[in-house]
């Protein structure tokens, strides 16, 4: 019998997570105009539509038909599954359009709802048909538990690490500068901005998250602990040169290569090296305190004019609200991270 993976389950439900909060960003300003909240599925077909936006809808719901369908086709059959999770993304589409109703920035549209279930129809077929067969038991699922830390220890691990690379696409925040709750909370910078001071804390912060993230990975990897956390951070300075390069202008692309940013980056790597030499415990306690420690740093960090000066040609435009979940993750990482640390157990076959 197939081992059962959790991790499509995961991967699910934070993705449907993630869409939920994106698509009533900012949250605020919630009224009831009186009129009937399901009025727009027979208003008129809008007149303008330009081609991002059905595309971007349906792009969107690809992924949640596909892993919903993952998830049902391990305990239901393959038409049962794709019908359902049909449904399930035409369903919460439905009910985001309709609370978009109660949002004064947010406008519903049937046109959004059509292109939102067509998408999770896509994923859906997609998801039926090789769902079970890439997640949940086939090849894609074995190389999963040959290559980390197997069990839901591994697949929640593997659910953070993505979620650290997401968070990399947000261009408000430094390099690694994840935890930063000021935004949140509307809290301003504790410190004054002072070039020296600014760059010994950038470099206490990236250094500390680097330490954390390079240890995390070496947990999770079964075989390779040194090539699993080189990968990984190298492929979050490459998703950061991809956001900063589209969503701001080309040549800020490597506006995140800084002097505190490089210096981080060396003496994290270092003392992961470093950290190699010790058992696996006091390896998890060290991550652990390395994250705590990058929080603190982050929320003492005073503003840089110098990035706020970058920002001042970003429009947001329609990644707005793509962006506020981009913050949210970013904001909140660590503190999803810390209780896998500190509570989770080296799990052997």
């Amino acid at each position: 019998m197939a081992v059962r993976s959790r991790l499509p389950l995961y991967l699910a439900v934070v993705y449907t997570l993630l869409a939920l909060y994106a698509s009533l960003y900012p949250f605020h300003g919630w009224r009831d105009t009186g009129g009937d909240p399901l009025a727009f599925l027979a208003a008129p077909w809008p007149r303008y539509v330009t081609h991002f936006d059905p595309a971007v809808n349906i792009l969107a719901y690809v992924p949640l038909g596909f892993l919903w369908a993952a998830v049902f086709c391990a305990r239901l059959p393959r038409l049962a599954a794709f019908l359902i999770a049909c449904v399930l993304g035409a369903a919460f589409s439905l009910g985001i359009e309709t609370a978009q109703a109660f949002l004064p920035s947010r406008v519903p549209s049937n046109l959004d709802l059509a292109c939102n279930a067509l998408g999770s129809l896509v994923g859906a077929a997609v998801g039926a048909l090789w769902g079970r067969h890439l997640l949940d038991g086939g090849q894609w699922h074995a190389w999963r538990e040959r290559r980390f830390l197997p069990g839901p220890t591994g697949d929640i691990g593997l659910v953070l690490l993505g979620l650290w690379l997401f968070t990399q696409i947000n261009p408000e925040t430094f390099l690694f500068g994840n935890g930063n709750l000021r935004s949140l909370l509307g809290l301003p910078a504790p410190l004054p901005f002072d070039a020296a001071r600014f760059i010994e804390l950038e470099t206490a912060t990236v250094a500390a998250q680097t330490l954390a993230i390079a240890l995390i990975g070496a947990r999770l990897a079964a075989h390779h602990p040194v090539w699993l956390p080189l990968a990984l951070i190298g492929a979050a300075l490459l998703v950061k040169s991809l956001a900063l390069m589209l969503l701001i202008e080309s040549l800020h692309g490597f506006a995140w290569m800084t002097p505190g940013t490089l210096g981080g980056l060396a003496l994290g790597l270092t003392v992961a090296a470093l950290a190699a030499l010790l058992g696996a415990g006091a390896r998890q306690a060290l991550a652990a305190m390395a994250l705590m420690l990058a929080v603190v740093l982050a929320n003492l960090m005073p503003d840089n004019p110098y990035l706020e000066h970058t920002l001042s040609v970003w429009r947001q435009g329609h990644f707005l609200n793509f962006n506020g979940a981009t913050r949210l993750v970013s904001s909140l990482w660590p503190f999803l991270a810390l209780p896998w640390l500190m509570l989770s157990r080296s799990e052997r076959r």
